[in-house]
């Protein structure tokens, strides 16, 4: 079983996909700004209604971009955070259809690998004042 993280809008996504490739279970809630807040009680609580305990899953997969520069940090040092904790391994996915390829990345994946955001641009970072 892989957990699935998404995390690049204000309404953030979890989601159990097999080894085959099909979504199990889905949740999604309202997360804004409380994101960092909530997310990994959110993921434990979400496993442990589904009877899936972390030690159980084949690996974690997080959606990496494009979209909010925050949210997009916030899901992959999550999910890279969980994966170490668990030596597990975690995969980062693209696109429309980026739950369909959980599976087969998860399968050539390597442990001690991990997860980098794609943001929509460079980052606008501001110059210190002289």
């Amino acid at each position: 079983m892989i957990l699935a993280i998404r995390t690049d809008k204000p309404i953030a996504e979890l989601h159990l996909v097999d080894m085959d490739g099909r979504t199990v279970h889905t949740h999604e809630w309202q997360a804004d700004r409380q994101l960092a807040d909530t997310l990994l009680k959110t993921m434990l609580d979400f496993l442990k209604r589904h009877d899936v305990s972390p030690e159980q899953l084949d690996g974690i997969a997080v959606f990496t971009g494009k979209g909010s520069f925050t949210g997009l940090r916030i899901g992959t040092t999550v999910a890279n955070a969980f994966a170490y904790s668990l030596n597990k391994k975690v995969v980062a996915v693209q696109g429309e259809d980026w739950l369909s390829h959980c599976a087969k990345k998860i399968q050539t994946a390597t442990i001690g690998e991990y997860a980098m955001p794609k943001y929509d641009g460079e980052p606008n970072i501001t110059k210190p004042k002289a």
